[in-house]
């Protein structure tokens, strides 16, 4: 039904792996959500993490910052920052009689914008453009973003003390959204014999180049699709439509970023196709931020996600 016999890629998927297995030294007992994060920088999108502080949701960041050797820059959200602290501001410079730019935290190829729901929402759009378009307009001018272009935003529990929603607009910027939850058992055990793993993270060495990352990105972009499969995909949005479960249903933007999470999370499995189980894989991370249950004003439940899956036939 989906084609031809699946076929091994070449080795690439082995490199990010090897990161996979580092950062899961760092993060311990969260292989999934790292494999997730993995899969949404793959898939050119940005990722959201949400949960309480204390989770390891900077030290992530930093590890794959490290491991995949991007340009890193930390953005600490907070009520008093300003857009221009993001994006860079221009001064005059006396001995040129000219303007000069100086670049905002948001030039980098991995920016972590911490407790983003921290910061009002003029300073939250601030990132609209960076997100979507790969650039910044300051002062009338359009400035192009590094590449590759990656942005991990953490927030804090919406319940929390001093914390600004997200509005749907800037949620959708998000390709996926995670949580990390508490660790098991024997993780956290490690992790309090260890005595912590943010000193391990700095001491990562890079296992990728940034310069190839580009190029991986239109491999996964190329993984096949077969016709069944985007019919599966297009049920799932038209379920979620027709359902009373939720206030609202998937737009075909969600569509789109479905199918670009499902391949690669097929590359990361060294195939060169998708299967159902690849879009089962993502289809909460990518649809947990875009649904809101009609029961109240939160977003939707993995209960009511994963009833919506088990809705749908696996062609």
């Amino acid at each position: 039904m989906f084609g031809a016999p699946i076929l091994k890629l070449s080795q690439r998927p082995r490199p990010f792996i090897a990161v996979l297995d580092q950062a899961s030294k760092i993060i311990l007992g969260k292989e999934t959500e790292i494999r997730l994060a993995l899969t949404c920088l793959l898939a050119g999108g940005h990722l959201l993490i949400e949960d309480l502080p204390g989770m390891g949701k900077t030290t992530l960041a930093h590890a794959l910052a490290r491991l995949l050797g991007l340009q890193f820059s930390r953005v600490q959200f907070t009520s008093d920052l300003l857009p221009a602290d993001i994006t860079g501001v221009a001064i005059f410079d006396r001995e040129k009689s000219e303007f000069r730019f100086l670049p905002g935290p948001v030039f980098a190829q991995l920016v972590l914008a911490d407790e983003i729901n921290r910061a009002t929402p003029k300073t939250q759009s601030a990132l609209l453009e960076a997100m979507e378009e790969g650039q910044v307009t300051t002062e009338g001018q359009t400035r192009n973003l590094p590449q590759p272009f990656f942005v991990i935003a953490t927030q804090n529990p919406s319940h929390q003390i001093g914390t600004f929603p997200l509005p749907e607009s800037q949620l959708d910027r998000f390709l996926m959204r995670i949580e990390l939850g508490y660790p098991d058992r024997a993780a956290e055990r490690a992790l309090l014999a260890a005595g912590g793993q943010r000193i391990q993270a700095e001491q990562l060495s890079p296992l990728i180049q940034a310069a190839d990352l580009p190029v991986l990105q239109k491999e996964v972009s190329a993984i096949h699709a077969a016709g069944p499969l985007i019919d599966y995909v297009q049920a799932l949005l038209e379920a979620s439509r027709q359902t009373l479960a939720f206030q609202h249903g998937l737009s075909p933007r969600a569509g789109l970023a479905l199918l670009a999470a499902a391949r690669a999370w097929a590359w990361l499995a060294g195939r060169d196709m998708v299967l159902p189980d690849d879009v089962q894989a993502v289809f909460a991370a990518v649809a947990r931020h875009r649904l809101r249950s009609a029961q109240g004003s939160g977003f939707a439940s993995d209960e009511e996600i994963s009833a919506l899956l088990r809705s749908v036939a696996i062609p």
